[in-house]
Protein backbone atom coordinates (compact mmCIF):
# COMPACT_ATOMS: atom_id res chain seq x y z
CA UNK A 1 0.00 0.00 0.00
CA UNK A 2 1.85 3.28 -0.96
CA UNK A 3 0.44 6.36 1.37
CA UNK A 4 2.11 10.10 0.36
CA UNK A 5 1.60 12.82 1.85
CA UNK A 6 0.28 16.26 -0.34
CA UNK A 7 3.05 18.27 -0.64
CA UNK A 8 0.97 21.58 -1.48
CA UNK A 9 -0.89 20.64 2.26
CA UNK A 10 -0.09 22.24 5.17
CA UNK A 11 0.04 25.57 6.41
CA UNK A 12 -0.32 28.99 4.38
CA UNK A 13 1.89 31.45 4.63
CA UNK A 14 -0.60 33.48 6.57
CA UNK A 15 -0.89 30.78 9.57
CA UNK A 16 2.78 30.31 8.97
CA UNK A 17 3.08 33.92 10.50
CA UNK A 18 0.80 33.88 13.15
CA UNK A 19 2.33 30.39 14.76
CA UNK A 20 5.83 32.05 14.28
CA UNK A 21 4.89 34.96 16.12
CA UNK A 22 3.27 33.21 18.80
CA UNK A 23 6.59 31.16 19.16
CA UNK A 24 8.58 34.15 18.99
CA UNK A 25 5.96 35.66 21.51
CA UNK A 26 6.52 32.69 23.89
CA UNK A 27 10.24 32.81 23.37
CA UNK A 28 10.45 36.75 24.63
CA UNK A 29 8.00 36.64 27.14
CA UNK A 30 6.46 34.76 30.84
CA UNK A 31 3.09 34.51 29.87
CA UNK A 32 1.43 35.24 26.60
CA UNK A 33 -2.69 34.79 26.22
CA UNK A 34 -4.15 34.74 22.43
CA UNK A 35 -7.58 35.84 21.69
CA UNK A 36 -9.62 32.87 20.67
CA UNK A 37 -8.17 29.42 19.66
CA UNK A 38 -4.97 30.79 17.26
CA UNK A 39 -5.99 28.53 14.38
CA UNK A 40 -8.79 25.53 13.60
CA UNK A 41 -6.63 22.91 14.68
CA UNK A 42 -7.04 21.33 17.85
CA UNK A 43 -3.57 19.56 17.62
CA UNK A 44 -1.67 22.93 17.23
CA UNK A 45 -3.83 24.53 19.94
CA UNK A 46 -2.45 21.59 22.41
CA UNK A 47 1.03 22.03 20.93
CA UNK A 48 1.38 25.93 21.50
CA UNK A 49 -0.87 25.54 24.94
CA UNK A 50 1.58 23.08 26.19
CA UNK A 51 3.95 26.29 24.94
CA UNK A 52 2.10 28.16 27.49
CA UNK A 53 0.02 30.06 24.95
CA UNK A 54 -3.33 30.67 27.07
CA UNK A 55 -6.23 31.05 25.05
CA UNK A 56 -8.62 33.78 26.81
CA UNK A 57 -11.90 36.02 25.31
CA UNK A 58 -12.34 39.47 25.28
CA UNK A 59 -14.45 39.42 28.38
CA UNK A 60 -11.13 37.97 29.85
CA UNK A 61 -9.67 41.33 29.51
CA UNK A 62 -10.54 42.67 32.79
CA UNK A 63 -9.10 39.57 34.86
CA UNK A 64 -6.15 39.21 33.45
CA UNK A 65 -5.51 43.25 33.24
CA UNK A 66 -6.05 43.07 36.76
CA UNK A 67 -3.85 40.15 37.55
CA UNK A 68 -1.26 41.50 35.64
CA UNK A 69 -1.54 44.73 37.48
CA UNK A 70 -1.09 43.38 41.01
CA UNK A 71 2.21 41.77 39.91
CA UNK A 72 3.36 45.24 37.81
CA UNK A 73 3.37 43.95 34.16
CA UNK A 74 1.45 44.31 31.44
CA UNK A 75 -0.22 41.41 29.57
CA UNK A 76 0.45 40.57 26.36
CA UNK A 77 -2.40 39.24 23.95
CA UNK A 78 -1.97 37.84 20.45
CA UNK A 79 -4.64 38.99 17.58
CA UNK A 80 -4.92 35.50 15.92
CA UNK A 81 -4.73 35.17 11.63
CA UNK A 82 -8.27 36.42 11.83
CA UNK A 83 -8.30 39.51 12.93
CA UNK A 84 -10.55 41.05 15.49
CA UNK A 85 -12.93 44.38 15.25
CA UNK A 86 -11.57 47.48 16.19
CA UNK A 87 -13.41 47.49 19.61
CA UNK A 88 -11.51 44.87 20.90
CA UNK A 89 -8.07 47.18 20.12
CA UNK A 90 -10.00 50.27 22.12
CA UNK A 91 -10.97 47.63 24.97
CA UNK A 92 -7.17 46.69 25.29
CA UNK A 93 -6.19 50.66 25.31
CA UNK A 94 -7.96 51.48 27.90
CA UNK A 95 -7.43 48.73 30.10
CA UNK A 96 -3.25 48.73 29.58
CA UNK A 97 -3.00 45.78 27.82
CA UNK A 98 -0.48 45.38 25.07
CA UNK A 99 -1.83 43.95 21.63
CA UNK A 100 1.07 41.35 19.67
CA UNK A 101 -1.33 41.86 16.20
CA UNK A 102 -0.86 38.53 13.98
CA UNK A 103 -3.55 39.13 11.78
CA UNK A 104 -3.06 38.18 8.28
CA UNK A 105 -2.18 40.72 6.16
CA UNK A 106 -4.83 39.00 3.85
CA UNK A 107 -7.72 39.82 6.54
CA UNK A 108 -6.06 43.37 7.48
CA UNK A 109 -6.70 44.20 3.42
CA UNK A 110 -10.61 42.78 3.63
CA UNK A 111 -11.02 45.15 6.55
CA UNK A 112 -9.70 47.68 4.79
CA UNK A 113 -11.37 47.82 1.87
CA UNK A 114 -14.72 46.90 3.57
CA UNK A 115 -14.26 49.96 5.45
CA UNK A 116 -12.96 52.07 2.50
CA UNK A 117 -16.42 51.47 0.76
CA UNK A 118 -18.92 51.79 4.12
CA UNK A 119 -17.24 55.06 4.62
CA UNK A 120 -18.63 56.20 0.62
CA UNK A 121 -21.80 55.08 1.76
CA UNK A 122 -22.57 51.37 -0.08
CA UNK A 123 -24.29 49.07 1.33
CA UNK A 124 -21.96 46.10 2.10
CA UNK A 125 -22.34 42.52 1.58
CA UNK A 126 -20.46 39.36 3.13
CA UNK A 127 -19.89 35.60 1.56
CA UNK A 128 -19.55 33.80 4.83
CA UNK A 129 -20.30 32.65 8.02
CA UNK A 130 -21.86 35.39 10.29
CA UNK A 131 -20.39 34.04 13.64
CA UNK A 132 -17.00 33.35 11.90
CA UNK A 133 -14.04 34.92 13.81
CA UNK A 134 -12.91 36.64 11.12
CA UNK A 135 -16.29 37.72 9.37
CA UNK A 136 -16.67 39.48 13.03
CA UNK A 137 -13.64 41.67 12.73
CA UNK A 138 -15.15 42.45 9.10
CA UNK A 139 -18.68 43.68 10.97
CA UNK A 140 -16.53 45.54 13.29
CA UNK A 141 -15.05 47.91 11.11
CA UNK A 142 -18.34 48.86 9.06
CA UNK A 143 -20.20 49.17 12.43
CA UNK A 144 -22.10 45.57 12.08
CA UNK A 145 -24.20 47.61 9.16
CA UNK A 146 -23.75 44.75 6.56
CA UNK A 147 -25.63 41.92 5.29
CA UNK A 148 -23.95 38.44 5.86
CA UNK A 149 -24.86 35.58 3.59
CA UNK A 150 -24.10 31.88 2.38
CA UNK A 151 -26.65 31.25 -0.68
CA UNK A 152 -27.55 33.22 -3.29
CA UNK A 153 -31.23 32.91 -2.02
CA UNK A 154 -30.13 34.62 1.15
CA UNK A 155 -28.57 37.28 -1.01
CA UNK A 156 -31.37 37.92 -2.87
CA UNK A 157 -33.96 37.86 0.23
CA UNK A 158 -31.99 40.10 2.50
CA UNK A 159 -29.85 42.46 -0.07
CA UNK A 160 -31.48 46.07 -0.74
CA UNK A 161 -31.53 45.76 -4.76
CA UNK A 162 -31.96 49.51 -5.19
CA UNK A 163 -28.82 50.68 -3.92
CA UNK A 164 -24.77 51.08 -4.45
CA UNK A 165 -23.80 47.90 -3.28
CA UNK A 166 -20.29 46.29 -2.78
CA UNK A 167 -19.77 42.54 -2.37
CA UNK A 168 -16.95 40.79 -0.36
CA UNK A 169 -16.09 37.49 0.98
CA UNK A 170 -14.74 36.11 3.69
CA UNK A 171 -11.14 34.74 2.38
CA UNK A 172 -11.57 31.03 3.38
CA UNK A 173 -15.18 30.47 1.29
CA UNK A 174 -15.78 28.52 -2.22
CA UNK A 175 -15.22 30.73 -5.47
CA UNK A 176 -17.98 28.98 -7.26
CA UNK A 177 -20.83 30.11 -4.61
CA UNK A 178 -19.40 33.56 -4.70
CA UNK A 179 -19.52 33.85 -8.64
CA UNK A 180 -23.25 32.38 -8.21
CA UNK A 181 -23.87 35.40 -6.19
CA UNK A 182 -22.07 38.31 -7.62
CA UNK A 183 -23.96 36.73 -11.16
CA UNK A 184 -27.51 36.89 -9.31
CA UNK A 185 -26.75 40.54 -7.73
CA UNK A 186 -25.22 41.76 -10.87
CA UNK A 187 -28.12 40.69 -12.82
CA UNK A 188 -30.38 42.85 -10.19
CA UNK A 189 -28.70 45.72 -9.67
CA UNK A 190 -27.63 47.54 -12.65
CA UNK A 191 -25.13 50.37 -13.21
CA UNK A 192 -27.88 53.49 -13.79
CA UNK A 193 -27.00 56.81 -14.61
CA UNK A 194 -30.49 58.39 -14.52
CA UNK A 195 -30.66 62.60 -15.47
CA UNK A 196 -33.76 63.01 -12.99
CA UNK A 197 -33.65 64.82 -9.75
CA UNK A 198 -35.81 61.76 -8.89
CA UNK A 199 -33.88 59.01 -10.28
CA UNK A 200 -31.66 56.64 -8.29
CA UNK A 201 -28.24 56.13 -9.05
CA UNK A 202 -27.06 52.60 -8.59
CA UNK A 203 -23.52 50.86 -8.12
CA UNK A 204 -22.72 47.50 -7.54
CA UNK A 205 -19.11 46.16 -7.51
CA UNK A 206 -18.08 42.23 -6.32
CA UNK A 207 -14.70 42.15 -5.06
CA UNK A 208 -13.27 38.54 -4.81
CA UNK A 209 -11.17 38.40 -1.77
CA UNK A 210 -11.00 34.52 -1.46
CA UNK A 211 -7.16 33.77 -0.15
CA UNK A 212 -5.64 32.32 -3.41
CA UNK A 213 -4.12 29.95 -1.08
CA UNK A 214 -7.60 28.26 -0.57
CA UNK A 215 -8.69 28.81 -3.77
CA UNK A 216 -5.08 28.40 -5.82
CA UNK A 217 -5.15 24.67 -4.01
CA UNK A 218 -8.31 23.72 -5.71
CA UNK A 219 -7.13 22.42 -9.29
CA UNK A 220 -4.05 20.67 -7.75
CA UNK A 221 -5.94 18.84 -4.97
CA UNK A 222 -8.45 17.94 -7.76
CA UNK A 223 -5.48 16.16 -9.27
CA UNK A 224 -4.25 14.64 -6.37
CA UNK A 225 -7.02 12.97 -5.35
CA UNK A 226 -7.67 11.18 -8.90
CA UNK A 227 -4.83 9.95 -8.70
CA UNK A 228 -4.87 8.20 -5.31
CA UNK A 229 -7.74 5.17 -4.48
CA UNK A 230 -8.47 6.68 -1.31
CA UNK A 231 -7.78 10.22 0.37
CA UNK A 232 -7.64 11.16 4.20
CA UNK A 233 -8.51 14.65 4.51
CA UNK A 234 -6.89 16.03 7.75
CA UNK A 235 -8.62 19.20 9.54
CA UNK A 236 -9.45 20.62 12.35
CA UNK A 237 -13.85 20.54 12.54
CA UNK A 238 -13.63 23.59 12.82
CA UNK A 239 -12.11 24.98 9.89
CA UNK A 240 -13.79 26.58 7.19
CA UNK A 241 -11.14 26.41 4.19
CA UNK A 242 -11.35 22.47 5.45
CA UNK A 243 -15.03 22.26 4.83
CA UNK A 244 -14.40 23.94 1.40
CA UNK A 245 -11.48 22.02 0.74
CA UNK A 246 -12.85 18.51 2.03
CA UNK A 247 -15.73 18.94 -0.99
CA UNK A 248 -13.32 19.52 -3.19
CA UNK A 249 -11.63 15.86 -3.27
CA UNK A 250 -14.80 14.30 -2.21
CA UNK A 251 -16.12 15.57 -5.77
CA UNK A 252 -13.60 14.19 -7.51
CA UNK A 253 -12.87 10.77 -5.26
CA UNK A 254 -15.73 9.72 -3.53
CA UNK A 255 -13.34 7.59 -1.02
CA UNK A 256 -12.43 10.49 0.69
CA UNK A 257 -12.87 10.78 4.30
CA UNK A 258 -12.37 13.73 6.72
CA UNK A 259 -10.72 13.16 9.97
CA UNK A 260 -9.39 15.53 12.82
CA UNK A 261 -7.82 12.53 14.85
CA UNK A 262 -6.33 9.04 14.15
CA UNK A 263 -8.87 7.28 16.25
CA UNK A 264 -11.54 8.38 13.81
CA UNK A 265 -9.54 6.19 11.26
CA UNK A 266 -11.64 2.94 10.19
CA UNK A 267 -10.27 -0.36 8.38
CA UNK A 268 -12.97 -0.83 5.93
CA UNK A 269 -11.72 2.60 3.98
CA UNK A 270 -8.81 0.93 2.74
CA UNK A 271 -10.51 -1.76 1.78
CA UNK A 272 -8.52 -3.09 -1.60
CA UNK A 273 -6.73 0.27 -1.67
CA UNK A 274 -3.23 0.26 -3.11
CA UNK A 275 -2.72 4.26 -2.88
CA UNK A 276 -3.60 6.48 0.08
CA UNK A 277 -3.18 10.22 0.03
CA UNK A 278 -3.30 12.49 2.85
CA UNK A 279 -3.79 16.31 2.71
CA UNK A 280 -5.16 18.44 4.82
CA UNK A 281 -6.74 22.26 5.45
CA UNK A 282 -4.04 25.70 5.36
CA UNK A 283 -4.63 24.83 9.19
CA UNK A 284 -2.97 21.08 9.39
CA UNK A 285 0.23 21.40 10.69
CA UNK A 286 2.57 18.88 8.61
CA UNK A 287 3.78 17.59 11.52
CA UNK A 288 0.42 15.62 12.14
CA UNK A 289 -0.20 14.58 8.98
CA UNK A 290 3.59 13.10 9.25
CA UNK A 291 2.06 11.42 12.35
CA UNK A 292 -0.90 9.99 10.13
CA UNK A 293 1.21 8.84 7.94
CA UNK A 294 3.54 6.73 9.93
CA UNK A 295 0.21 5.47 11.59
CA UNK A 296 -1.49 4.33 8.50
CA UNK A 297 2.24 2.87 7.45
CA UNK A 298 1.84 0.42 11.22
CA UNK A 299 -1.74 0.05 10.11
CA UNK A 300 -0.72 -1.27 6.45
CA UNK A 301 1.63 -3.51 7.32
CA UNK A 302 -0.22 -5.21 10.04
CA UNK A 303 -2.70 -5.81 7.01
CA UNK A 304 -0.38 -7.34 4.99
CA UNK A 305 0.90 -9.66 7.62
CA UNK A 306 -2.29 -10.54 8.54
Amino acid sequence: MEITIDRYSGFCWGVVRTVVIAEESLDQFEQVYVLGHIIHNPKEIQRLEDKGLQTITVHDFPRIAEEAKQLGKQPKVLIRAHGEPPETYRKALELGIEIIDATCPVVTKLQERVRKFYDQGYQIVIFGKKDHAEVLGVRGVCNDKCIVVMTVEEALEHVNLDTKTVLFSQTTMDRPTFVLIKEALQSRIKDLIIDSMEGIATEFHAKDTICGQVSGREDMLKKYASDHDCILFVAGKASSNGKVLYDVCREVNPRTYFIEDISEIQEEWFSNAQSIGITGATSTPQWYMNHVKEHLSKFASQISTN
